[in-house]
């Protein structure tokens, strides 16, 4: 072959020019970025992003159940193809949301308006965290257009609960995400191992972590101390600093007694969206929907507090079929791929939220890393339904069970099947 049928083959690239550049060359998947933010933090930092509870079962289930799920497409044209969908009452550009994550500017100095910033960009919801590190005027200043949704626990003292709430609302969160799967904080070895302590405790392993991150390193010295300042009603004044109680707050918890009688009140208090965050059970489900609530997060809070417990995905139709469209149903948990989604919606959800996915890409490289995790995230659902033979999100919803199949399916299979009338002549052909 002579080099000018090789120039003809191949091409030669420049160095990247942009950050964006060089994350479209080198990273194709969650698990590239991943791979990536592993590189960018130190261990320890990585493993409060990575971990879950006690022998982490739940966090490896989460993730396998979507193994178990296997598509059969159907033959057809696809058509303009739209990915865009409504969410609790409002657009979003594809069926998924960001999931409210604690610490958030432990694994880049911007934070939670980095991550904002993204999901305005992308078009799709962000839910900002109760114990965020950005308070949630600012994070609203960095993303004045987005949709934001922010995430409390609930809690008996009415008069706190009250003025939360009024500084939520008048910092422009349109909907509320309510934590009812916190009632104790997961053991979570790997933290007590790496000295995410409450306090922290400072280990020689950790300033040797550090050192051998300086870019990291730099960025957590040269910005405000770790704060918590979304906690109660006022909003804080000045520069904000960590202290051994706030990483208590985090780290530790502390159990309010609080039942549905405190979900009644909250419905009553509150007049935009409620999402209840962590129900599992198809019976709290119900109960939800009964109480007006206007979606649940299908969700073990990642595999994070109580260990062996149910993936989402496992009790997903279940909770569809007990509740019959009377609230919307998001699912989080384990979704790693943008084929993830359309699973998770053809059994019966009407979106996906995501957390560690974005955190990767905001290790890795801050607001940018956020937005490719979400531009793959677009490409690859756009993908799977046009390989799928599906045009829209609803089409999908409402004939994705058909789309579908579980790989013990072949086992369990009780039903008859009819053959169309369009097909009984070919069929019969066929009939010895």
């Amino acid at each position: 072959m002579k080099l000018k049928d090789i120039k003809a083959l191949a091409s030669v690239q420049g160095p990247a020019r942009s950050v964006e550049e060089r994350l479209s060359r080198s990273c194709y998947s969650v698990e590239d970025v991943r791979k990536l933010a592993v590189k960018r933090l130190p261990k320890s930092i990585f493993e409060y992003i990575e971990g879950g509870g006690e022998d982490e079962v739940s966090l490896r289930r989460n993730r396998s159940s979507y193994n178990d799920w296997s598509f059969l497409p159907k033959w057809g044209s696809v058509d303009n193809l739209d990915l865009s969908t409504t969410i609790l009452g409002g657009p979003s550009a594809m069926p998924v949301t960001l999931s409210p994550t604690g610490g958030t500017r432990l694994f880049h100095p911007e934070g939670e308006s980095a991550v904002a910033r993204a999901a305005l960009a992308a078009g799709v919801p962000y839910g900002l965290a109760h114990l965020s590190t950005t308070t949630m005027e600012d994070v609203s200043a960095a993303a004045p257009g987005l949709r934001r949704w922010f995430n409390l626990e609930p809690t008996s003292d009415k008069g706190l609960l009250q003025a939360v709430l009024d500084r939520v609302s008048k910092a422009g969160y349109e909907a509320l995400m309510v934590n009812v799967d916190c009632r104790a904080i997961g053991h979570r070895e790997r933290d007590y191992r790496n000295g995410f302590t409450a306090p922290p405790s400072i280990k020689p392993k950790t300033v040797v972590e550090g050192i051998l991150h300086p870019s990291w390193a730099l960025g957590f010295i040269a910005n405000d101390a770790i704060a918590f300042p979304n906690l109660d009603a006022e909003v804080p004044v000045g520069p904000l600093a960590s202290s051994p109680d706030m990483w208590r707050t985090l780290l530790a918890g502390s159990y309010e007694p609080t039942d549905w009688d405190d979900i009644r009140d909250l419905r009553e208090r509150w007049n935009g969206p409620i999402v209840l965050k962590g129900v599992v059970n198809p019976n709290d489900a119900a109960l939800a929907a009964s109480l007006g609530i206007d979606a649940i997060q299908v969700s073990n809070h990642g595999g994070r507090q109580l260990d062996h417990m149910a993936a989402p995905l496992d009790v997903l139709q279940d909770i569809a079929h007990r509740t019959e469209g009377q609230l919307e149903i998001i699912v989080d948990g384990g979704i790693r791929r943008g084929s993830d989604v359309v699973k998770a919606l053809a059994l019966g959800a009407d979106a996906c939220s995501i957390g560690r996915p974005y955190l990767y890409g905001l290790a890795a490289a801050g607001q940018a890393g956020v937005a490719h995790v979400l531009k793959m995230f677009h490409a690859e659902i756009t993908r799977t339904m046009m390989l799928l033979g599906v045009t829209t999100i609803e089409e999908l919803r409402s004939e994705g069970r058909d789309l579908i199949r579980h790989r013990n399916d072949a086992f369990n299979r009780t039903e008859t099947h009819v053959i169309p009338e369009a097909h009984l002549g070919l069929a019969e052909m066929r009939t010895p």
